[in-house]
């Protein structure tokens, strides 16, 4: 039996191969590499070049590999392209989700792994949230991923197939070996960009608002490390093994920093006191949202390990001064 890993050689998705392939699992990549690497993926792992909105290929892809699970990753996951061009989020992160949906219940896939979004919470009434908090995305990539939510909620009730769906705070850091990490060129994560700022890739860190109710007035958010994160799904699976009920689990560690803190703690790790640019806020941003994360360590008994801002600060950084080299070697 095979995992099926979609948009496995992206950020995220690169991660989660090598996670699988260490613990014994045969992978295959579905991935359209709009955003992914063909040298972040394990080559362990098989790669097949394709879109999860092509329901021909998927459902060769599920039928050739005799696939057990799905860890669904491939998807557009910036929010504020997302309040400017809502279609093409509902079409790539909804309707496309939706073919790879059926491809698996006529497959026959037992287990279904969804990677969303703590953006379906919005601007929670209170922090941290957890998973019975009120849903009010107020973009449309939250939106999106809520839509999908309900899809696996309807199809899980209808058809033999399970599934668990991560809501993801921010994921942030490298793979501690150095194998894989956040490689998109104009990605929009924060400590991505700062690190950028500091080895001068970039002018400037942009801080887009510092008029929250906060204590310094930027954005509050859980960052969590991307190998924690994975391993986080490794754990979901086999819950999912065991038989266990289809089920939504917070991904964080319950502690939030604010976007100044985070450029702080940049600048210390690199030693470069590099440029911050304090602008208006930015359209679809919550002011604060830390993960209330106690079920997942219940109920799946996950356990971070690199719960540490500095670490991953410092993973991200070192990361991104060999990225320039393996861009121009791979090219």
């Amino acid at each position: 039996m095979t995992i099926l890993v979609t948009g496995g050689a992206g950020y995220i998705g690169s991660h989660m191969v090598y996670e699988l392939v260490a613990a014994g699992e045969k992978v295959v990549v579905l991935d359209n590499l709009s955003s992914g690497f063909t040298w972040a993926v394990a080559d362990e792992a098989d790669l097949v070049v394709g879109d999860v909105g092509d329901a021909a290929l998927t459902a060769k892809v599920i039928k050739d590999y005799n696939v057990e699970a799905i860890i669904h990753f491939a998807g557009f996951i910036i929010v504020p392209e997302s309040v400017t061009d809502p279609l093409s989020y509902y079409d790539n992160n909804t309707s496309r989700t939706r073919t790879l949906l059926e491809s698996a219940v006529k497959g026959n896939v037992k287990h279904f792994i969804f990677s969303s979004t703590a953006a379906v919470y919005g601007n929670p009434d209170k922090n941290p949230v957890f998973e019975d908090a009120r849903l009010d995305p107020i973009n449309p990539y939250g939106t999106s991923k809520l839509m999908t939510e309900l899809m696996l909620r309807d199809t899980a009730f209808a058809h033999d197939m399970s599934y668990v769906a991560l809501r993801y705070f921010n994921v942030a850091g490298a793979d501690p070996m150095g194998r894989t990490g956040q490689s998109t060129p104009n990605a929009t994560h924060l400590i991505k960009v700062a690190s950028q700022a500091a080895l001068g890739q970039r002018e400037r860190l942009d801080v887009f608002g510092t008029d929250y109710p906060t204590p310094d007035g930027t954005c509050i958010r859980d960052y969590i490390h991307i190998t924690d994160l994975v391993r986080a799904h490794l754990d979901a699976l086999t819950y999912l093994r065991k038989g266990k009920e289809s089920d939504i689990f917070n991904c964080g560690y319950g502690r939030g920093y604010s976007v100044l803190e985070v450029a702080e703690a940049v600048k210390k790790a690199s030693g470069v006191d590099f440029n911050v640019n304090l602008v208006g806020r930015r359209a679809g941003d919550p002011a604060e949202i830390v993960a209330g994360a106690k079920r997942i360590r219940e109920m799946l008994g996950w356990q971070p390990q690199l719960e540490d801002l500095d670490l991953i600060v410092s993973q991200a950084l070192k990361w991104e001064k060999g990225l320039e080299k393996r861009l121009i070697k791979a090219a």
